[in-house]
C-alpha cells in the first residue's frame, strides 16, 4: 500500500488531500469525507482508508476547507461548503485519476455525502457510518449555552474535540435551510448505512431515518460497541472489511 500525499482546489482555496492505493491493481476509487472538524489524518479515517487499499480500493481522503493543511477560514464554512469540496474532490479524481464509484463519509461526512452524489455521475454506492439524517443535528452538539451565544452576538468560540472553533450563525442558517431527505429518496444508488447502537454523538435513530427515507438497494450494519470516532482498529478494519465485499457487487 502507498499513500501519495495530493492537493486540489475547491472555491478557489488549496484543499490538502492523501491519496491511499494498493501496491497492485486497482479495483475502483473512493472518495471519503471524514466527521465534523476531524481531518483526513484522523485515526478512523487513516485506519479505514488503509484497509480499504488492502482491498484494492484506493481512497482520496482530504481536509475540508478551513480544517487540516487546507487553506481557508473554517468559520466561514458551512455544510453547503462541504458539498461543493466533495464535489471539487471528485472532479479532481475524475480528471487526475479515475472518477470515484465509491463514496464513503464519516458523521456529517456522511451526510454531506448524501448531499453531494447526485453531483457524483460516476458514483454507484454510498457508505454512511455514524451520520446525522439531517445536517441540523449538529448544532445540538454545541450546547444551549454556545447555541444562545452564537444566535445573540452572531458567533463564538466553541470547544469541540478539546479544541476551539469559530463558529457563526451563519452555520446554523445554512444547515437549517438544507433538505436531505429528498437528496435521500432520490439517490439513485446503492447505500450501505452503518452505525452503533451505542453511539453517544450520533443517536442510531439517524440511521433508521436515512435508511426509512432511501429507497432499495439499501441495508443496514450495526457496528456492535465501535465508538463514534472509530478509534478501535478492530472496528476500523471491520468497516473496511464490510465494505469492501459489499461494495463488490456495485463497482465496475
Amino acid at each position: 500500500m502507498r499513500s501519495q500525499r495530493q492537493e486540489f482546489i475547491s472555491n478557489g482555496l488549496k484543499l490538502a488531500a492523501k491519496l491511499d492505493a494498493p501496491d497492485g491493481d486497482i479495483r475502483a476509487y473512493a472518495l471519503f469525507a471524514h466527521c465534523f472538524t476531524c481531518g483526513k489524518d484522523a485515526i478512523g479515517a487513516h485506519r479505514l482508508a488503509q484497509s480499504l487499499a488492502a482491498h484494492g480500493i484506493a481512497v482520496l481522503r482530504f481536509d475540508f476547507t478551513g480544517l487540516g493543511g487546507s487553506e481557508g477560514d473554517f468559520a466561514d464554512t458551512n455544510f453547503s461548503s462541504n458539498v461543493a469540496d466533495l464535489v471539487a474532490a471528485a472532479d479532481f479524481l475524475r480528471t487526475q485519476h479515475a472518477a470515484p464509484q465509491l463514496l464513503i463519509g464519516h458523521s456529517l461526512g456522511g451526510t454531506a455525502m448524501l448531499a453531494a452524489a447526485e453531483q457524483i455521475a460516476e458514483a454507484t454506492a454510498v457508505v454512511t457510518i455514524g451520520s446525522p439524517s439531517d445536517p441540523t443535528h449538529m448544532p445540538s452538539l454545541f450546547g444551549s449555552k454556545y447555541l444562545e451565544l452564537i444566535r445573540e452576538q452572531g458567533e463564538a468560540m466553541v470547544p469541540l474535540a478539546g479544541r476551539p472553533f469559530r463558529i457563526r450563525r451563519q452555520f446554523f442558517e445554512d444547515a437549517e435551510a438544507y433538505r436531505l431527505k429528498p437528496k435521500i429518496a432520490g439517490l439513485k444508488r446503492a447505500l450501505l448505512v452503518m452505525h452503533a447502537p451505542g453511539d453517544d454523538t450520533v443517536p442510531v435513530a439517524n440511521a433508521m431515518e436515512i435508511v426509512t427515507a432511501a429507497r432499495h438497494p439499501k441495508s443496514f450494519v450495526s457496528l456492535d460497541t465501535a465508538d463514534h470516532l472509530l478509534t478501535r482498529r478492530d472496528d476500523a478494519v471491520y468497516v473496511a472489511d464490510l465494505i469492501a465485499a459489499w461494495s463488490r457487487r456495485y463497482l465496475k
